[in-house]
């Protein structure tokens, strides 16, 4: 017999390209005892994750079930972005046994974990003024990709939308920035925010800063963000800076696009290391740099989310705005 009361709890699923992290849920409450990691590598498929989790939690009889994706997800279908799975709906609730059932790309998840995520865990970058309960919010995520996820919310009621912002064209300010632009597309034939702004994009401005300077060099982004840190390499100080500053770009014009007067949440492991140093390298004066609308631009309050379980806490929340709308 379970240790579990039946139908009280909420299985959550953070699915990542090599990982899947799996835990219950009360309510929109995680319970962080129960958090499991599995190596995809060592399974089918996410049915076969999940079933392994229920059966190590006692058979654990769950009444809703929601996963977070690293990919698109349409129509309640999702396909990983580097990882050859295919998850849907009916997938899920089969394994879970579970009556509610929700897939979700893995931003979308931290667009639903905004209110639920404990203060203490945000890391202010830009200040704004306060908010309205159900102002306009995007979530910015920056890892191993980069996408953005719009939150809505009206009469309590919240919709985080979709999208694949990271495919978007990088932008270009300076004659350096297209001489990036140029080193881009000629190793990957399009310049992509992406490309530019992610942990392989990190590498990307170090390997580029290289050969501007003839004297070509690689170095991870791990090793980047280390020697950013001690000072102890001054081109991983500069691409850092340059990093900041087209993040600062992009995240404004993300703000002029979306007006989330609720402010924008960078999530995601770049955006967790980054966030100690995003202000000394001048990601908020990018930010602001719009002309005549740079006033404006001081509405709009900037957070990173350093809750590694944000995508979870995210799942929990919006099962439980299922279940109270039905």
């Amino acid at each position: 017999m379970s240790r579990h009361p039946p139908n009280t709890l909420s299985l959550v699923a953070d699915i990542g390209g090599t990982n899947t992290r799996v835990a219950l849920a009360r309510g929109p409450e995680v319970l962080t005892g129960t958090i499991r990691r599995y190596r995809n590598a060592d399974y089918p498929g996410l049915e076969t994750v999940l079933r392994a989790f229920i059966a190590e939690e006692d058979d654990v009889d769950c009444t809703g079930a929601c996963v977070a994706v690293a990919g698109p997800v349409r129509d309640g279908r999702a396909t990983l972005t580097n990882l050859d799975w295919t998850i849907d709906e009916a997938s899920v609730a089969r394994a879970a046994t579970a009556e509610i059932v929700a897939v979700l790309n893995d931003l979308q998840a931290q667009g639903h974990a905004l209110g639920a995520v404990a203060a203490d865990t945000l890391r202010a970058v830009a200040s704004g003024p306060a908010a309205a309960a159900e102002a306009t919010r995007l979530v910015v995520g920056i890892g191993t990709g980069f996408n953005v996820a719009p939150v809505y919310t009206d009469r309590g009621r919240r919709l985080v939308t979709p999208s694949e912002s990271g495919h978007a064209n990088l932008p270009i300010r300076t004659e350096a920035d297209l001489r990036l632009c140029h080193y881009v597309s000629t190793a990957h034939g399009f310049p992509a925010v992406e490309d530019v702004l992610s942990g392989r994009g990190l590498e990307r401005i170090y390997a580029w800063l290289g050969r501007e300077a003839g004297d070509p060099a690689e170095a991870h982004a791990a090793e980047i963000m280390t020697a950013c840190a001690d000072g102890s390499d001054l081109r991983a100080v500069e691409a850092a800076r340059v990093f900041a500053r087209l993040l600062g770009t992009v995240c404004g014009n993300l703000a002029l696009i979306h007006l989330p007067f609720g402010g924008l949440y960078l999530a995601g492991g770049v955006a967790r290391a980054f966030g100690p140093h995003l202000a000394r390298f001048g990601f908020g004066e990018s930010f602001r740099d719009k002309g005549r609308f740079a006033g404006f631009m001081t509405n709009f309050a900037v957070s990173v989310i350093e809750d590694d379980y944000a995508a979870l806490t995210g799942c929990a929340a919006h099962l439980v705005d299922l279940q109270e709308t039905g």
